[in-house]
């Protein structure tokens, strides 16, 4: 009888976890969201198993000083509805990013991640913040380029 090889499959205590910080500064809002949601989800790990939460945990700051690319600091809205008839809202991003600048990397992030339990498990691993300032040094993060 052949050796067979079993397929390795993580446990759920075996995950180590880290914290990164990430500063948005200058940086893309769609190509910035793809590389937080690739790390959120744990996919840019070798041992990446589906249907456990082995992302990291990120810390965001300077959130108010994104870039939009092309003419979406104009024409990009984000739309909303109260559920009564006639309720829907456009809400342009010039104006969402001058009251909740964090609201616009969470939404672009939020859309990437999968629509499920798991979805939201992950999305409560990111920490988004305005400024240059976040409560989170006891944790020590680790600053990466995206």
């Amino acid at each position: 009888m052949k050796d067979i090889q079993k397929t390795y499959s993580m446990k759920e205590a075996e995950i180590q976890k880290k914290w990164y910080l990430v500063d948005a500064e200058g940086k893309v809002l769609g190509r910035l969201a793809t590389e937080i949601a690739t790390i959120l989800r744990g996919k840019n790990k070798p041992e990446y198993t589906p249907h456990l939460d082995m992302g990291d945990n990120i810390i965001v700051i300077n959130a108010e000083k994104i870039v939009l690319s092309g003419s979406k600091g104009t024409d990009k809205d984000y739309f909303s509805h109260s559920q009564f008839p006639g309720g829907e809202r456009f809400t342009s991003i010039t104006k969402l990013m001058k009251e909740k600048p964090e609201f616009v990397i969470e939404h672009a992030v939020k859309g990437m991640l999968p629509k499920t339990k798991m979805g939201k498990k992950v999305l409560g691993n990111l920490k988004i913040y305005a400024g240059d300032k976040h409560p989170h040094d006891a944790q020590k993060p680790e600053i990466i380029n995206l």
